[in-house]
């Protein structure tokens, strides 16, 4: 049985688990594991056998591919719209991929036979992880297009404006080596750029501390990558 879930944190906090139906929220609530996910804990390895998929609330994780000389990038991010670990659902145990946290906070795990046991009896939460994993996987196609013809400062804020819908404030706690390492451009790239928006008054920036000052203005010069993604996602998750 897992531990009891502390005030105020809820699993209804994740959006898939509050769309649920009662009766199915029922079926699996009482085996939701409530999670501290402090920054750059890993959540599975490339490779890793899967033993749990993660219902985040507060964190915030990041999907990456590391290479072979340690490189990496982010692939995709996850937060309270989502779950980690699809690859479940999708008839592998593992993925070639890294979940690690850049943004700390709370979340819910469930282990692989209880999802397995819901998802297979091809009911709503069948049906809710499936259209979240097409909106995950417009945003992998959608950051691999993003990558390869947009700038960094427009990168930077495609990545920064689907942080912010993630969070409940318009403040990221967050540097620049890490943001920069997510979207494998060197860090001297995420330094021009973050200025460049802050004299545009968009941001205001200080050590590890960002904060959205014109989220319209950030939006107006962001690329068709954040409104394609945000579109989709609405699409198929909100009611």
């Amino acid at each position: 049985m897992a531990k009891p879930i502390p005030e105020p944190h809820s699993p209804k906090q994740n959006h898939l688990l509050a769309a649920l139906p009662a009766e199915t929220f029922d079926r699996i609530s009482p085996h939701l594991e409530w999670v501290s996910m402090p920054i750059g804990k890993v959540l599975y390895e490339s490779g890793d056998q899967l033993q749990h998929v993660y219902f985040l609330t507060t964190a915030i994780a990041s999907l990456s591919y590391v290479l072979e000389n340690g490189a990496a990038a982010e692939i995709a991010g996850v937060g309270n719209e989502g779950f980690v670990g699809i690859s479940l659902l999708m008839g592998g145990k593992t993925t070639p991929n890294r979940a690690s946290v850049h943004t700390g906070g709370y979340g819910y795990r469930l282990k692989e036979q209880l999802l397995m046991e819901e998802f297979n009896r091809a009911g709503p939460m069948r049906n809710l992880l499936l259209r979240y994993i097409q909106a995950l996987m417009t945003q992998i196609s959608q950051t691999a297009v993003c990558n390869r013809h947009h700038s960094v400062e427009q990168q930077l804020c495609r990545w920064l404006l689907l942080t912010l819908d993630r969070l409940p404030s318009n403040e990221l706690t967050i540097t620049q080596e890490l943001i920069a390492g997510m979207l494998g451009v060197r860090r001297e790239g995420i330094t021009e750029a973050a200025g460049n928006l802050q004299r545009a008054g968009f941001i205001s920036y200080r050590r590890g501390h960002i904060t959205v000052i014109d989220r319209l203005g950030l939006e107006s010069n962001a690329c068709e990558c954040y409104g394609v993604v945000k579109k989709e996602s609405h699409r198929l998750l909100i009611p």
